[in-house]
């Protein structure tokens, strides 16, 4: 299926990270899918009020602004998303009666009423702002993708990541999220997925689940590339999918993800 600026079914728009080094926070990351782009910054273990104190584990508190006006509904429905999708990641047992905080920012409006892409942004950015923070043990990384399948009217195609136009002729559309570590699979920590209005129901969720999992790969890749160079607050050029795929280090494990 003929996709615009002439990417594959699999191809994401292009990748931009970038770790800011925000004053204040013990960590911080910016990642965007074109120009859909978020902001995250990580502090914690710090002190937790007491009526939000948990004697087993820590308090995992995910705060989401949006590109204008104060948060609402809406941001509160993101915010529940992002912190289903990373708290498998954090061994929150390890650090009982305190807080971790992650606090996200929107730096793009939503393209849509319910912008996968979007959510998928914040949930990188979320994940690499814990891991350039280092001060809380993970068990992994987790990687978020947008997944559509789209008609052309005469078939229908899974894509990642889709634009707009392909937003408009989405029959279902969706994000999920993955769990990279040492495991030998990637496992599956938080999904959606809707149908548009008159679609038919989506009978082959697992066959779709499959393949948002390749496309997060390659969302892993792009975060091993902008680690090595964590150390710098430099903004890295945009990777495409194919700029992804030359890299010369792509064959590192997934264990160097591992905090």
């Amino acid at each position: 299926m003929h996709r615009s600026g002439g990417r594959q079914e699999s191809d994401s728009r292009e990748i931009s990270i970038s770790f800011d080094g925000l004053a204040r926070v013990d960590g911080s990351a910016r990642l965007s899918f074109g120009d859909t782009t978020a902001l995250a910054s990580a502090s914690g273990p710090i002190e937790v009020r007491l009526a939000a104190e948990q004697p087993a584990r820590a308090t995992f508190e995910v705060n989401i602004r949006p590109i204008s006006n104060v948060a609402a509904t809406e941001a509160k429905s993101l915010a529940v998303a992002v912190r289903a999708a990373l708290s498998p990641a954090v061994f929150l047992h390890q650090y009982p009666r305190t807080l971790l905080q992650l606090m996200i920012q929107a730096l793009s409006p939503a393209r849509a009423k319910q912008d996968d892409g979007l959510l998928a942004a914040m949930i990188n950015a979320g994940s690499l702002a814990l891991l350039n923070a280092g001060s809380v043990a993970m068990r992994g990384v987790v990687c978020a993708v947008p997944v559509a399948r789209i008609s052309d009217g005469t078939s229908t195609s899974l894509v990642v990541d889709p634009d707009v136009d392909e937003l408009t002729r989405a029959l279902g559309s969706g994000c999920f999220a993955f769990l990279f570590s040492s495991a030998p699979t990637a496992d599956c920590v938080w999904m959606h997925w809707r149908n548009a209005a008159g679609a038919p129901l989506e009978k082959d969720l697992p066959a779709i689940r499959d393949f948002a999992r390749n496309g997060a790969r390659t969302i892993l890749a792009a975060m091993k590339i902008c680690c090595r160079q964590m150390g710098s607050r430099a903004l890295m050029k945009p990777l495409s999918s194919a700029d992804i795929a030359m890299d010369s280090n792509s064959d590192t494990s997934d264990e160097e993800m591992d905090s």
